[in-house]
């Protein structure tokens, strides 16, 4: 009898923003555990404020590297630096190849790349996959106070992921794009100053990052 292949894992994230209180301290913890340079981000919070006195809500939007099923990062990285891990579908950068010429950041959708000034690579987040590998969730799961991010395989149905994408309506950023993120989100306000003009309504976006538009 023929022994079957292990089944690769698919790992993704659901963020409930219901459970979201802007905090920052996600990206704090991302920049920490990663030692990410002084001006750049792989994890941030955007704070969402919406609608006319006194109807006026303010919302929050934890941003990462969508870890795509179809990345354009990888289609374009003339190298294969960036690839995507076949066992767990991890999209990640080999900084040992990358040549720092910027292809995978014009490609990026969301904008979640830069170039590292310490490498002259490219770099984002990998789902801190050096935790991952050794059986603990990402840093910024690890700390996130209100439980807003979970993570798992999706190849698992009993993970926490797989059951909280079956039972809960869930959205992914610019689904327009065709790259299949692996980032879910729950109740997530995607509205943002274009939407603005077409609506009527007051709109006003802080990324909290270098970057003050939002990708």
């Amino acid at each position: 009898m023929a022994i079957s292949a292990a089944r690769p894992k698919r790992y993704a994230m659901v963020i409930d923003t219901r459970r979201c209180i802007g905090c920052q301290a996600c990206s704090v913890a991302c920049k920490t555990e990663n030692d990410v340079p002084l001006g750049e981000t792989r994890s941030w919070v955007e704070y969402i404020e919406k609608g006319e006195f006194p109807n006026v809500r303010r919302s929050f939007l934890p941003r990462l590297c969508n870890q795509c099923e179809k990345p354009q990062c990888v289609a374009v990285c003339p190298t294969g630096a960036t690839y995507k891990r076949q066992e767990d579908g991890i999209v990640v950068v080999d900084s040992d190849v990358c040549i720092g010429c910027k292809y995978c950041i014009q490609a990026c959708p969301y904008g979640m790349r830069y170039i590292n000034p310490k490498t002259g690579t490219a770099d984002k987040c990998d789902f801190c996959l050096h935790r991952v590998q050794n059986g603990i969730v990402p840093s910024c799961v690890n700390t996130c106070q209100g439980r807003a991010r979970i993570f798992g395989d999706l190849n698992d149905p009993d993970s926490e992921v797989s059951k909280l994408i079956a039972t809960n309506a869930t959205t992914v950023l610019r689904p327009e794009m065709g790259t299949e993120p692996m980032v879910y989100y729950i109740d997530a306000d995607h509205a943002d100053q274009r939407d603005a003009a077409k609506q009527g309504i007051y709109i006003r976006i802080e990324t909290n990052r270098r970057q003050k538009e939002r990708v």
